[in-house]
This record gives C-alpha cells, structure tokens and sequence, in this order.
C-alpha cells in the first residue's frame, strides 16, 4: 500500500536512481509542505485561542448531568460543584443542557436522538456566545450572568499539541512518499494519510477543555465530519485494490467503494439515513474486511510479502474497531451514555490507525520505538473497550472496571508482545540453536569445499529466510541491504579463499518466508552475521592452506636438496648400467613428486602428460608394454591433493599388475566428462578373482584415496585372464584442494 511496488525486480532503493537535481526540488517540495503545514497549523491555534468561551472548568457527574468543577470569574467562583441545568443570551430564553454538552463531536454518538439533542445543545450554546453575555442556570435555581472570554494557549491542553504533533507527522509523511516518485506515487496511500491526519486534527480541536464544540458552525458540522472515515474506508479498499500489484478490474472495485462512500454521505447528510453511527461503523468495517479480502486474493494471484503483512496489519486494525464498536453499542443499548471512555476509546483508536499509517512506508525499517507506540494505542483501544463492558455488564465502578481493564489489557500486551514483534511480519522464530546448526553446517561444508562458498552460502541463506528466488545480483553492496521497500535483500557473497583477483559477487533475495513477509533491518544484521561467520571459516581455512602450502614446499626442498643430491651421487657411483638405471628413474620420479608438492594446483592435461611419462618409464624397466589413452570434454584446475591421490592410485595399480600380476601389457585410459573422471587400469597377468583378495595396505591406499575424492572403485576379471579397475570420481571439480 505504501511501497509502489510494481514488480519484484526492482531491486534498487527508489532514490537509488534519482538525480541530484531531482533530490534538489523534492527537497525543496518537501520544505514548502511542511512549512505550509506549519502555518496552518499556526493559524488553527490562534484561532482556537481568540475564540470566545464560558469561564470555568466542567465535568460529568456521572448522572449525565453537567457540574461546574471550579471558576476564576468571580460570578462563579461560589458555585463550584453545583449542576449546570440550562442556559441562554443573558435575558433571553434558556435552553435545558445535559452532559451530552461535554461531548464535543457527534461521531461517536450511537443514537440519532442523542445526535439530534447534542446538536440542538450546541446552536443555543452558540446564539448566547454570540450575544455577547450568557445566563447560566443551576439546579438549585440560581441563574448567574457570565461574559464569554477568549480561550488562552494556556486551556488548549496537552492532548491538543500532542495530537497536532503525530497529524503533522502523518502529513509530512504523506508529503514524502508522493514526492519520492510523483509518476508513480501511492496516491492510495497518500490519501488515507492525508485523511487520517485531518481526522487527527478534528480530534485534536475536540479535545479542547470546554463546552461545546469549539470553531464549528453545527449546521454543517454533522454531516462534513463524516467526510473522513467514509473516504478512509473507500480509499483502504482502493488501496488493496492497487497494491502489491494491480488485480483485475481495480479501477470497477475503486470506483464502487468511492461511489458507495458518497452515496452514504450524501443520505447522511440529507437525513435520509437513519441509524447513521450503525452506518459509519459498517462503512469502516466493510471497508477494512473487503481490503483484506483483496490483499489475500492478490497474495494468491502472484505471492508478494506485502499482502500479508498488509493483511495482518488490516485485521489488527478491524478488529480493535470491532471491539470498540461493540461496546459502546452494548452499552447504548443498556441506556448508558458513557461519554469520556467513548471519547477516549475513538481517540485512541485514531491514533493507533494512524501509527500504522506511520509505520507502512518503512516497515521494513520500523524502529522498534515506532513499533511498541503502534502496540501500545491498540491495547488501549481494547482496555477502554472493556472498562466500558465491565461497568456495563458487571455494573463495576469506575475504578473497578478501570483496573480491571488495565488488568487484562497489560496481561494482553505481555502476550501479545511478541507475537507483534517477531510474527506481524511473518518471521519466523529462529532459535539459537537452529541458526548455530545451520552455520555449523555451513561452515563444515566450506571448510572441506573452499570453492563451492558461493554455492553454500546461497544453500544457508535459502535456509534462513526461505524466500521464492534467489539469483545473482548486479548491485554489490559493502553489506547486506534490504531493497525495493522489504521486498528484496542484497547479500554480498564472501570471496573464496586465496581469490582475491576475483569479482566481487552478490545474490538478491526475492520475498522471505516463500513471500508471506518482508525482509527487515534485522534481517540485514543476520545475513551479514552469517556471512561474517562464513569468512571467518574461509579465513581459517587460508591461513590451514598456506601452512599447508610453506610446508610442502620445505618438504619437496629438502627432498630435492637432501635425497636428490644423494640419490645423483649414487647414480654416478653405481657398480652396473642396471643399477644406475634403476637410479635415475627413481630420480626422475622424485622430481616429479617434488614438482607436484611445490604446485599448488595442476592443470589435468599437464598431471595427465606427467602420468603418462612416468608410467611408461616404470613399465619400460620391467619390460611390459602401455597402452594409454587420454579423452577429455574440456581442461580443469586438480588441487594438490587431487593429484597427489591420483598420482599415488594409478603407480600402485600399475605397480600391482608388474609385482603381483606379472603383466605383460597394461591398458591406461584416463576420461573426462563434465565434471566426472574415470580411470580404468587393466592388465593381461595372471590375477583371478578380485572378490577374495585381502586389502593390504596397496588395495586399502587405493580405496582411501578413492572415498577421499568423493568416489567408488571397483576391480573386476578380464576374458581370457587379468583384472582391470575401473575409478569413477562423479564430481571432481567440485572436490579441489
């Protein structure tokens, strides 16, 4: 409702885009509203503090009658606490008044008779203002003549500016989400604000100490104070109607809520619609229930986040309504007129809309103070609600019901704390222990495969927030930031280990919780917390790779230092041609060992090349002949131990089929597919029988190594005679180090 949201992509912030230019005038737009809200403001102030007024402090007395609770004037300085029972221009005719005087608006008056009297109360209060000197009558009969005076800052009261305050924040808000787009603002949005704040102003000069009504003529009040919640009502259901996303026919269902909004007004207004409080409440009610309605029926169409979370909110909203509304009904219908919790009960209800109001166009953003001010106004709507059901129904005093309904109301918020903070948005609790499982398991995972980071880290964040996409972003943002209003999270993967040539990658999330929420701040604190973990793992994992590196490479130095220099010396003292023969070839392969522990990685034609050399070497000393065969899709990077597990696999089958087998012929064939490897080794000797043969340490080396790399292995007979093994690694690439 608050976002614009068009579609999922888009994945930038809406000022992301904007040009400074375009900052400059909505900076400026932004100045100008709020200082045109400031100065009306001002005036409705100086207004309410010339306009003229009764002397004097009033209350109920709980008998629906007016009592003078104190005076400075001096005409009624003595008459504190008596009943005031009519009132009139000074000499003229005295209309009788009752407490209904001290309910300053008609709009939370259930009875049409109540509204009718109310009003009547009002004019004649008005006519003797205007005289320019008031009679008042008391009950004990006497009549004091007061001058009217003007009201003063100073009897305005706290409530006033508090709720003057909180409508100039939802106005300023309004102002700010239509200029941050004006082409494809959520005009929606903009006039529920806009309506609400209004409504927040009406409040607040209702509020005012006093009686009557202050600054309205009431041959117009009734019906125009209607204006707000009927347009609010078909401005939620144009709302739904729009946002996430359109749904088919929204501008029919707009149209006949705003059409029906009239058509109440304009009976209300030429008193063809009796019942008319019934009428209003149904109005606001319907309203919120056919917006949620819509908002569910756009969620099934193509799942979005902001419609449930709308929904949710929409519900809490509605329902706080229909508690509301049902006690003061239930308590009309006693023949009660429970003027001060009415009152109070709608100004709460009010403001707990609008801190909703507040909240939508950053609610993936919600400071948590914003959030428990939303919590607070709606308890408090639910506690006045019930002070009025238990002085109705239990016929509780005041204060018995009051701290009764505290009681419950504070029971209700402990509850309901944190279900509003972790599950209005549809998180989904995460204990500690199941996020220390998954990135454990994480980190286990990129401890063994270095290169696959990316690949696991998108696994843990599928894990944690269960959105419907995830895909490759081109925005790399320094941290984890949530984009298009909640809708999306930028995630920057960690790099792998000993990669800092690569790019910089990151991955967008599209809609948590399979799209039944929207990502938070909080989520942006617990992507980056589990991707700092991740690096930490990879940092550890560096640091393990280059001990490993530095000490390879002292060992195939000293090899090549110490063994290799003696190892020549003995070539050139060796007694006979065979002898130094043997020799060289032993030296031969320990260059070639050295030179693969010095490597940190071989290409597989170059380890293939080498294998094949040092083979046919071996074989040629034994005077047995090689066939071999390489076959490869395309070429790829072995890790140290891939080769060296290799190397060490294919010497002692090969030296299995010259010692045991006494082979006249071995078949090498080497295939890489994709990403698997086969290795076949077959000779013609004189094996039998593979499944009897007892694993020595040849056969368990072979084995093991095999199980390392991710693989299985697996000796089988020959027609006419010898064995071949056959090495099949499924996933090689995926299994360097």
């Amino acid at each position: 409702m608050a976002t614009g949201l068009r579609t999922p992509e888009a994945a930038v912030d809406p000022g992301a885009r904007t040009s400074a230019h375009h900052i400059g005038w909505r900076l400026k737009a932004l100045v100008l509203a709020a200082l045109l809200g400031c100065v009306g403001l001002f005036v409705l102030a100086r207004a309410l503090v010339l306009e003229p007024v009764l002397p004097g402090s009033w209350r109920e007395d709980g008998r629906d009658a007016v009592v003078l609770r104190g005076a400075a004037d001096p005409v009624l300085a003595t008459l504190g606490g008596s009943r005031l029972v009519a009132l009139g221009p000074a000499g003229g005719t005295r209309e009788p008044v009752d407490a209904l005087l001290l309910q300053h608006s008609p709009r939370w008056l259930v009875g049409d008779d109540e509204r009718a009297r109310q009003a009547a109360m009002n004019a004649a209060l008005q006519h003797a203002l205007g005289a320019g000197a008031v009679d008042l009558q008391f009950g004990d009969g006497t009549v004091a003549t007061v001058a009217p005076r003007a009201r003063g800052v100073a009897d305005l009261g706290f409530v006033f500016w508090l709720l003057v305050a909180l409508a100039l924040m939802l106005y300023l808000t309004a102002a700010v989400v239509a200029l941050a787009r004006p082409g494809d603002a959520p005009w929606p949005y903009v006039a529920l604000a806009g309506l609400q704040s209004a409504n927040l102003l009406l409040i607040a000069v209702e509020s005012v100490p006093g009686l009557g009504q202050p600054l309205v003529r009431w041959d117009w009040h009734a019906s125009w104070r209607l204006v707000p919640d009927l347009a609010t009502a078909a401005a939620v259901v144009h709302a739904a109607a729009l946002h996430p996303r359109r749904l088919p026919h929204a501008a029919a269902i707009a149209a006949a809520a705003w059409a029906l909004a009239a058509a109440l007004w304009w009976m209300a207004a030429s008193g063809r619609l009796p019942g008319l409080w019934w009428w209003l409440q149904a109005a606001l009610v319907g309203g919120g229930g056919v917006a949620i309605v819509l908002l569910g029926w756009n969620h099934r169409r193509a799942p979005h986040p902001l419609a449930p979370v709308l929904g949710r909110l929409g519900a809490i909203a509605v329902g706080t309504l229909v508690i509301l509304s049902a006690a003061l009904a239930f308590v009309h219908a006693r023949g009660e007129l429970p003027l001060q919790i009415a009152a109070v009960g709608s100004t709460v209800w009010t403001v707990f809309l609008a801190s909703l109001l507040l909240a939508l166009p950053m609610l993936a953003r919600t400071q948590p103070l914003l959030r428990e001010f939303s919590l607070v106004a709606g308890v408090s709507t639910v506690a006045t609600s019930l002070d009025l059901l238990f002085v109705a129904v239990f016929s509780l005093g005041h204060f018995e019901s009051l701290a009764l309904a505290l009681f419950v109301a504070f029971g209700t918020y402990v509850a309901a704390r944190q279900w509003v903070t972790d599950r209005l948005l549809g998180r989904r609790a995460l204990t500690t222990g199941h996020l220390f499982q998954l990135l454990y398991r994480a980190a286990r995972d990129v401890e063994a495969q270095p290169p696959r980071v990316h690949e696991r880290t998108r696994r843990l964040l599928r894990d944690l927030f269960e959105p419907i996409e995830v895909r490759d972003s081109r925005d790399v943002p320094p941290a984890s930031r949530v984009v298009a209003s909640g809708a999306g999270l930028v995630v920057p993967l960690p790099a792998p280990a000993d990669s800092a040539a690569a790019p910089p990658a990151a991955v967008l999330l599209h809609h948590a919780q399979r799209g039944q929420r929207l990502f938070t701040s909080d989520d942006e604190r617990l992507a980056d917390h589990a991707i700092e973990q991740l690096q930490r793992v990879l940092a550890v994992d560096g640091a393990v790779e280059r001990g490993r590196r530095e000490e390879r490479l002292r060992l195939a130095q000293d090899l090549h230092d110490d063994i290799g220099a003696r190892l020549l010396t003995m070539m050139y003292r060796a007694p006979t041609p065979e002898m130094e023969d043997y020799l060289r070839h032993t030296l031969q392969d320990l260059k070639t060992l050295t030179r693969g522990l010095a490597a940190s990685s071989h290409r597989l034609s170059e380890a293939a090349a080498e294998w094949r050399t040092d083979l046919g070497h071996r074989l040629q000393l034994a005077h047995c002949e090689l066939e071999w065969s390489f076959v490869a899709d395309r070429d790829t990077e072995l890790g140290v131990v891939q080769w060296s597990a290799l190397t060490r696999m294919l010497r002692e089958l090969v030296s299995n089929a010259i010692a045991h087998a006494r082979a006249s012929r071995v078949e090498v064939a080497v295939r890489y597919d994709g990403e698997a490897l086969r290795l076949v080794v077959a000779d013609d000797g004189c094996g039998r029988d593979p499944a009897q043969w007892r694993a020595g340490l040849g056969l368990g080396g072979v084995r093991k190594r095999v199980r390392q790399l991710g693989g299985e292995v697996r000796w089988s007979e020959r027609e006419p005679r010898g064995i071949r093994c056959e090495v099949y690694l499924p996933r090689l690439a995926e299994r360097g180090g």
